[in-house]
């Protein structure tokens, strides 16, 4: 039952965050990630300054340190000559009393020396992560800058990709229907161009007529030509009474 219900969460996770990467705007998710970019140098270069300041403690124990060691230095050789000229003197009790502070000095000397050593090592390991720590602080902020730049260049192309998919969907929507009441582009094409074609087919037919008539016309008035020349050819060749039928004859009456 648990392990179901962890499939579901993580399923559920993944929806949403596939919903919300779908509807985020770009531009809100780029200043997201710059802003993002400035507070990680920012935290890198406080992870940094850390380093440098522990670096910059080390040196100032180390030169302390160094100071302590050059004062025991200078108190042990005063304590041995004292003790040298108290034994000259031959005041046993100065020179023993001196001998005595010189070893003790003797070993703090060795207890500085060792100090000094331990501070060596430290100075020298915090100067290679100090150095480290600006070299990563250079680079990020060099990439910073270059994120920076970018900027403007990606905003220009979120612009270009957002006028060229309101150019996409407008010239999806001319080729898509509106709405029931409302015909397409295509259909109104199609329309009109039946319209013209049945348009000019009427035309072409009332074209036709004219010619047929014209042409009658024009046999007719031929045929009329035709008739009055042959008319004048059978009048010249005096044709014409002959070709009329001959009149018949009425008989006459019985005389009683």
């Amino acid at each position: 039952m648990i392990n179901l219900f962890k499939k579901w969460w993580k399923y559920l996770t993944a929806k949403t965050n596939r919903s919300f990467e779908q509807n985020a705007d770009p531009a809100v998710q780029l200043e997201q990630a710059l802003k993002e970019a400035q507070d990680q140098h920012r935290r890198l270069k406080e992870q940094a300054a850390n380093v440098i300041a522990n670096q910059k403690q080390s040196e100032l124990r180390l030169n302390a340190r160094m100071t302590e060691l050059e004062k025991l230095n200078g108190n042990a050789r005063q304590a041995l000559i004292m003790a040298a000229d108290a034994q000259k003197a031959g005041d046993v009790a100065k020179a023993t009393q001196y001998n005595s502070a010189a070893e003790t000095i003797a070993n703090q000397l060795i207890q500085v020396e060792r100090d000094v050593e331990g501070l060596k090592a430290m100075v020298v390991d915090s100067t290679q992560a100090a150095d480290q720590a600006k070299a990563a602080v250079q680079q990020n902020s060099r990439l910073l800058q270059q994120k920076l730049s970018e900027k403007q260049k990606l905003l220009s192309q979120l612009d270009q990709a957002k006028m060229q998919e309101q150019m996409n969907s407008a010239m999806a929507q001319l080729q898509e229907t509106v709405g029931d009441d409302v015909p397409t582009l295509n259909e109104v094409q199609q329309k009109i161009e039946a319209r013209y074609a049945k348009a000019k087919a009427h035309s072409e037919l009332a074209e036709t007529s004219v010619q047929s008539s014209i042409l009658e016309i024009e046999q007719a008035t031929s045929n009329v030509e035709a008739q009055s020349r042959l008319s004048q050819l059978r009048t010249e060749l005096g044709l014409d009474a002959a070709a009329e039928p001959a009149a018949v004859e009425q008989p006459k009456p019985a005389e009683g």
